[in-house]
């Protein structure tokens, strides 16, 4: 089943072994926290000693990536650009730098549904059960102030990065779990793994033939919990990432609003429960599934139906289940 996006309390490493038909093929399994979510990285072959050598270089590449990325670690490039906010340019990895910049790309793409300045927004609203009204027009004017990933300067001939504003913030937690799941992928697949699985929370990719040969078959949750998914579909070399509103958000009125918060507004999306994205690229996957949240249904359709090789699933608040046009999906 595929995981909402979101904080799984596990502290401690679990290795599972599966027997599969095949004589002498097993899938091992760790499951560990990371970046703030569960990952789970399952490695079907003969070798255990291998298979768990390789999780557990997976596992120290995810380690180096979080302290690359995190905007909560001091030392970190990204928290070293976001010091220098309207005070100077700063010079970071090629890595770094080419993330940011396909940021931006998603950003140009969707006309900033899609924004990883969006740390910047002053939090006023409250996800833990707290709230039962709307806070203040102004307030939520004033909270997306300083979001703007067009005042995100990138220097290629220096490699710094500039956020031209006092109090501009970027951060990656729109895309940074779909950019390791990429890198571990990568990793593993230059080790030598030719079937396996990353889950780092909720961004999935999978590539191999799965279980005794059965394929790779993912889950879509069902966003009303009546049953364990609304649909499923076989994956191979594929990643699906899915966005939901149904575990945080606030009701008032009577009327869900979502945790995802639109860049341009400050108000919480409406219109969707879920989005689920399928594609090769498991960054890609997850920074369009906020995009498409952002632009709800019909221009998210119409977004994804341009760009090769992307599928969505979409859930809307009547429980319709709604798909890119070529996509194929097998429906409970």
């Amino acid at each position: 089943m595929l995981k909402l996006k979101g904080y799984i309390f596990i502290t401690v490493f679990f290795v599972s072994i599966i027997f599969c038909k095949a004589q002498g093929i097993k899938k091992y399994q760790k499951d560990f926290v990371l970046m703030g979510s569960r990952f789970e990285i399952a490695i079907i072959m003969e070798s255990e000693k291998q298979a768990l050598a390789f999780i557990d270089k997976a596992y120290n590449e995810i380690v180096r990536i979080e302290k690359l990325i995190s905007s909560w670690d001091k030392n970190s490039e990204t928290s070293l650009i976001n010091k220098n906010a309207g005070l100077k340019p700063v010079k970071v990895s090629k890595e770094l730098f080419n993330l940011i910049r396909r940021a931006k790309k998603v950003s140009e793409l969707s006309n900033g549904a899609f924004d990883i300045s969006y740390a910047s927004l002053d939090k006023i609203w409250q996800f833990d059960g707290s709230m039962d009204s709307f806070p203040d027009s102004s307030a939520v004017k004033k909270s997306v102030a300083k979001i703007d990933y067009k005042k995100i300067e990138l220097n290629e001939t220096a490699n710094t990065v500039f956020l031209k504003e006092k109090g501009m913030k970027i951060g990656f937690g729109a895309i940074g779990k779909g950019y390791a799941a990429n890198k571990v992928k990568k990793l593993l697949v230059e080790l030598g793994a030719k079937n396996a699985m990353i889950n780092a929370g909720g961004d999935l990719i999978a590539w191999g033939e799965g279980i005794n040969n059965e394929k790779w078959k993912v889950g879509i949750v069902d966003p009303k919990k009546e049953k364990a998914y609304i649909s499923w579909l076989e994956i191979d070399d594929m990643a699906v990432v899915t966005s939901g509103n149904y575990e945080k958000f606030i009701e008032i009125n009577g009327v869900k609003h979502s945790h995802i918060i639109n860049p341009k507004t400050g108000y919480p999306v409406l219109g969707l429960k879920s989005v689920t994205i399928i594609c090769p690229d498991a960054e890609l996957a997850d920074a369009l599934a906020t995009t498409v949240f952002v632009l709800g249904a019909q221009k998210g359709l119409e977004l994804i139906n341009k760009i090769k090789a992307v599928e969505c699933v979409l859930v809307n608040y009547n429980d319709e289940i709604i798909t890119s046009k070529t996509l194929k999906l097998n429906v409970q």
